[in-house]
């Protein structure tokens, strides 16, 4: 019942917004006040409200259900197409806006394809090697379009230099947020920070294109927290993971994050995404090392609990209290990404890059305290 009243009320205000006031009203009020991103977030998370248990009852009719098994958290089956709901809700509010550029086009198709292999991963099951084929077609789609690196241009080859390494950025995020899916809630939470820190830089720094693209992502993610805090009624699915890490490495991509300082260029979205990023590199080292994984297929394949919130877990924390610890960690870094840009000094530019691995330095300490054992390390091996 709760949720039928929460889905007409949802209704209600999504044909307030999209329907009654564009003509004038709210929407007006937020060109005029400067406040464009706040209409676009709601219009997202009014969207995800209505939605998500629309994608739930979907999932459940197509079977496709997260079983659990022992190398997972939950205890029951739950539908795995929250991320229907999300990519539904942040076009929606990327629509309504009626700006595109030739990038936002570029976005808005890569995301469509890494929503559609998701969606066909989470209801029918992929092998490795053809979602790595489509997340580079996603992300070379983006490339196509105008959005990559900029600081290799001026090299040799630098056209090819930078096309490659933003693909490997791209498939990177994508990956790196969808190994970060593994407990109620985290994802989504993640995906929100992210989105308001680069919302709220890009807002101060006049670059309103990213700002109401980031609104549009944050309102989704927010939104579906309703239905996907612990005890999770729907998850994300590969189809929501992976299209909100595509969202966000293109974000990186299309912000211009300094024009004096490529320190200060480079750490601010590598500090924003610090959690996920550092999460696979330190797990994919740990697994080559420990034997569990020899090549590409078996890394994109492979599913046990070695990540950042599992081993927080492994250390007493329940998975409320290891959402929350990650969050504010994140949180954190971004302050740090965002004080970078007003400092004045080199000297504090390089202080808060030290303060930010020192943060990482604790991540690091987490980790190993909360190594889990393998059974090879058992076997003395």
């Amino acid at each position: 019942m709760k949720h039928r009243q929460g889905g007409f009320f949802s209704l209600v205000v999504l044909i307030l917004l999209l329907l009654l006031l564009p003509p004038g009203g709210f929407s007006a009020w937020t060109w005029t006040e400067g406040l464009r991103w706040l209409y676009l977030f709601l219009i997202s998370m009014f969207s995800v409200f209505l939605l998500a248990p629309l994608s739930a009852r979907l999932a459940v009719r197509i079977g496709a259900m997260d079983i659990p098994d022992p190398r997972k958290v939950h205890t029951f089956p739950v539908p795995r197409l929250g991320g229907v709901a999300v990519f539904l809700a942040f076009m929606a509010a990327v629509l309504r806006n009626l700006q595109f550029s030739r990038e936002v086009y570029g976005i808005m198709l890569g995301g469509t394809i890494i929503f559609l292999l998701g969606f066909f991963d989470d209801w029918k099951g992929l092998s490795a090697k053809t979602r790595l084929f489509w997340q580079t077609v996603a992300a070379l789609v983006v490339t196509f379009f105008g959005l990559h690196l900029s600081f290799p241009l001026k090299m040799p080859f630098g056209y090819a230099i930078s096309t490659i390494l933003s693909v490997v950025w791209l498939v990177g995020i994508i990956n790196a947020f969808n190994f970060m899916d593994g407990i109620d809630g985290l994802a989504s939470s993640m995906g929100a920070v992210c989105a308001l820190l680069f919302l709220g830089i890009g807002w101060k720094s006049d670059q309103y294109p990213l700002s109401f693209i980031s609104a549009a992502l944050a309102g989704a993610c927010i939104g579906f927290l309703r239905m996907n805090w612990r005890p999770a009624k729907v998850f994300l699915g590969d189809s929501g993971s992976t299209f909100i890490g595509f969202i966000l490495g293109c974000l990186a991509l299309y912000g211009s994050w300094a024009t004096d300082s490529p320190a200060i260029s480079f750490s601010t979205p590598l500090l924003i995404l610090g959690i996920p990023i550092f999460d696979i590199i330190y797990t994919t080292v740990s697994r080559i090392r420990n034997g569990s994984v020899r090549n590409l297929k078996e890394w994109l394949e492979y599913t046990g609990k070695d990540h950042f919130h599992h081993r927080l877990m492994k250390i007493g924390m329940g998975v409320e209290q290891t959402v929350g610890f990650i969050v504010l960690l994140n949180i954190c870094l971004g302050l740090g990404a965002w004080n970078i840009r007003h400092t004045a000094s080199i000297a504090g530019t390089w202080l808060l890059l030290v303060q930010s691995v020192l943060i990482f330095m604790l991540v690091i300490s987490l980790m190993i305290l909360g190594r889990e054992i393998t059974p090879e390390k058992e076997k003395g091996k």
